[in-house]
């Protein structure tokens, strides 16, 4: 890991104001620093600035009370939601994962480039990129 540590993928304002335990299990940490090397590391050198997390790994418990879905690739270390500050932005760093061909699993315009969500997962990753 490059650029992001494990501390802004796991970080959860929710979760401290909640006092909830965000702490991944090692197959989580695995998945995550498998983001980081194929996806987010790459797309931050090709971007040339920064990019922050706003969500990475979130726990069941965690996931449930952002109104995360059940079975949402957070929960595994899988995703991680992104900005790199305005939405404008947001769309030029959502055309640069396309033209790099980033290996994504899943790749989320969310709300108009208010964040985008990036995963990547063990195997096959079937580079779907949609609107929500």
């Amino acid at each position: 890991m490059k650029h992001f540590t494990l501390k802004e993928l796991i970080r959860s304002a929710t979760a401290q104001r909640l006092g909830i335990n965000n702490t991944p299990p090692a197959s989580a940490v695995k998945a995550l620093h498998a983001l980081v090397d194929n996806v987010l590391d790459p797309l931050r050198d090709a971007w040339g600035g920064p990019i922050w997390v706003n969500s990475g790994y979130r726990c069941a418990e965690l996931n449930r009370l952002v109104g995360g879905t059940p079975y949402s690739q957070h929960q595994k270390g899988e995703a991680a939601d992104i900005t790199v500050g305005s939405r404008s932005a947001n769309r030029r760093l959502l055309a640069l994962i396309k033209r790099l061909d980033l290996p994504v699993d899943q790749c989320i315009d969310e709300k108009g480039c208010r964040w985008i969500h990036v995963s990547h997962r063990k195997g096959r990753n079937r580079r779907l990129y949609m609107k929500f």
